[in-house]
């Protein structure tokens, strides 16, 4: 896949309503912090497309990123953050729940989780919860540069057995410093978008 153009094209909050968009999209969960905008800059290429923060919980609004005019990366708000309240909390997860209900865009879903450590009780709760919807989540474990190559395998199937994903399910490890892993989730977007392509709507 090869990135062209990419903007931030809508904003919504918690009153806000869902854009009705005509292209595909992809969704990005995950913990706060898990660098949810560091992985979207370094698959679009840009440094600070997606606003990253050493604070937890920046992102409380769902983003849509036009990507080439063909596919939105959809940033969801991070879930977990435990420096906000219990209402904002539960607004940021009915936010998610109504989008992840609602587009009719949606074609997948990727679950954010940091590889050094074994997935939340809230990550397996989404998860869970995505499954539910009818999608397959699709497990990206970021920050790869914070441990050593011998202990990927390790922490992988670490992920995969707290999870309960099974062998099949895919784990793609991450690095926004290397951008490892980055090829694999192109090929991922490149398979949502070939039916479009095929059907002559890109």
């Amino acid at each position: 896949m090869i990135i062209r153009q990419a903007s931030l094209e809508t904003v919504c909050g918690i009153t806000s309503s869902l854009p009705r968009n005509t292209r595909p999209e992809v969704a990005f969960a995950g913990r706060s912090n898990v660098g949810k905008s560091s992985l979207i800059n370094g698959l679009v290429n840009r440094k600070s497309l997606a606003r990253t923060s050493a604070q937890p919980g920046k992102t409380q609004t769902i983003n849509f990123y036009n990507v080439n005019g063909e596919l939105y990366l959809v940033d969801l708000p991070g879930y977990g953050y435990a420096r906000v309240s219990e209402s904002v909390r539960a607004d940021w997860g009915r936010m998610i729940e109504r989008y992840l209900r609602g587009s009719r865009q949606l074609r997948a879903v990727f679950l954010l989780v940091d590889i050094r450590h074994a997935p939340s009780a809230n990550d397996c709760l989404m998860y869970d919860w995505i499954r539910a919807q009818g999608f397959d989540p699709i497990i990206v474990a970021t920050k790869l540069d914070k441990i050593g190559r011998s202990q990927t395998a390790r922490q992988v199937k670490l992920i995969r057995d707290t999870l309960k994903a099974g062998g099949s399910a895919p784990v793609i490890p991450f690095s926004a410093q290397t951008r490892q892993g980055r090829e694999e989730i192109y090929g991922i977007l490149d398979g949502v978008l070939q039916p479009a392509r095929e059907g002559g709507d890109i």
